[in-house]
């Protein structure tokens, strides 16, 4: 996807410039105010970018040096907001009925049965909106956005509306869209936990500039960048489930850097499992532990070293070619005498992995 983006408000303006990959799920990360949802809506054509461009796996959907504008009702696209905005008076099968009249049968690509099963949407069909959980109202609206067979799903901020238990409820779902889908996600968020799970390609936009585009799991440790900084930084790690030890309730992965003892997770053996580690839960030693309660102690290499907080360093670590983060005080670094090249050993406790 292409895109090029200007707009001009009283006290912001957006000018962007992405390309995107035509696959997977996209994010636009950013601090509230940052242009994501204005770069959405530009994109949906429901804000007219002067001077703008706009291309979705080879459609132009809007170039303005040939005078070119295709209305959002003519775009095909699935969007969806923080609130569902269903229709109150129709059931849940009604509204995805709803969605599926724009798109003439010959061109749908998403049949309802497939919406359907994705999202967990069987036991639902017969309800009504309003007897619903916040949770279930959302996987109503994906599978209804799903249902017009998009060439892009745009999502903005579909979980911020959702408490924490709702949020864990519906995120399984969006991880299996990712999975499973061949449409393009462009996912709008500020959690770094959302991102972290679901999106393999990441624009960092602050006051409405690009400020990084590039692959995920790199972005979340470039020391040169905001997002590797402070209480909420961390690493992402693709990993393979090896087996479960139910009597524990532990799970082991496996990447390219080791095995990794984590949380017991429902992901079947030989199934792929992204796992989120904070750089806060990191421990450095020069030597290898032993006679200590840590399951996960990894051989590593330093790649970089930044400020953090004050008295507070950030080192970010290559583990078999996957990226670490670990912020550990200026006097620990002092007192390790570390430096780029050098060798060590990650220590993660089991319980502080994020499945």
């Amino acid at each position: 996807m292409l895109a090029r983006l200007q707009l001009n408000y009283a006290g912001f303006a957006l000018d962007v410039d992405l390309a995107l990959p035509g696959r997977k799920v996209s994010a636009l990360f950013g601090p509230s105010g940052s242009g994501k949802t204005t770069c959405l809506r530009a994109i949906a054509g429901l804000e007219r970018a002067r001077g703008g461009y706009v291309e979705v796996n080879g459609e132009v959907w809007q170039d303005d040096a040939r005078g070119l504008f295709v209305p959002t009702h003519q775009r095909a696209l699935g969007y969806v907001f923080q609130e569902p905005s269903l229709f109150a008076h129709l059931t849940v099968a009604q509204n995805m009925a709803y969605g599926m009249k724009r798109v003439p049968p010959a061109q749908r690509r998403v049949s309802l049965a497939q919406a359907v099963e994705l999202l967990g949407m069987g036991p639902l069909m017969q309800r009504s909106p309003a007897t619903l959980s916040g949770g279930e109202r959302q996987r109503v609206a994906i599978a209804r956005a799903l249902a017009t067979s998009p060439r892009i799903l745009l999502m903005d901020e579909p979980l911020a509306a959702l408490d924490a238990k709702r949020k864990a409820e519906i995120l399984p779902y969006l991880e299996r869209l990712h999975g499973e889908l061949d449409i393009p996600v462009l996912y709008v968020s500020h959690a770094p936990d959302e991102v972290a799970r679901l999106a393999d390609h990441m624009v960092l936009l602050d006051a409405g500039k690009m400020v990084a585009s590039g692959a995920t799991f790199d972005l979340m440790t470039r020391l040169d960048l905001p997002l590797a900084h402070g209480d909420s930084a961390g690493a992402v790690i693709s990993a393979t489930v090896a087996r479960h030890e139910a009597g524990y309730h532990l799970t082991l992965a496996e990447f390219s850097g080791g095995q990794l003892s984590l949380p017991q997770q429902t992901i079947h053996v030989g199934h792929a499992i992204r796992v989120r580690i904070q750089a806060r839960d990191v421990s450095l030693t020069l030597q290898r532990q032993s006679g200590t309660s840590v399951l996960n102690i990894l051989p590593a290499t330093i790649m970089a070293l930044a400020s953090d907080s004050p008295g507070q360093v950030m080192v970010r670590l290559d583990a078999g070619g996957s990226p670490l983060l670990a912020r550990i005080t200026l006097k620990s670094a002092d007192a390790l005498a570390l430096a780029v090249g050098q060798t060590v050993f990650a220590q993660i406790k089991g319980v502080a992995i994020l499945g």
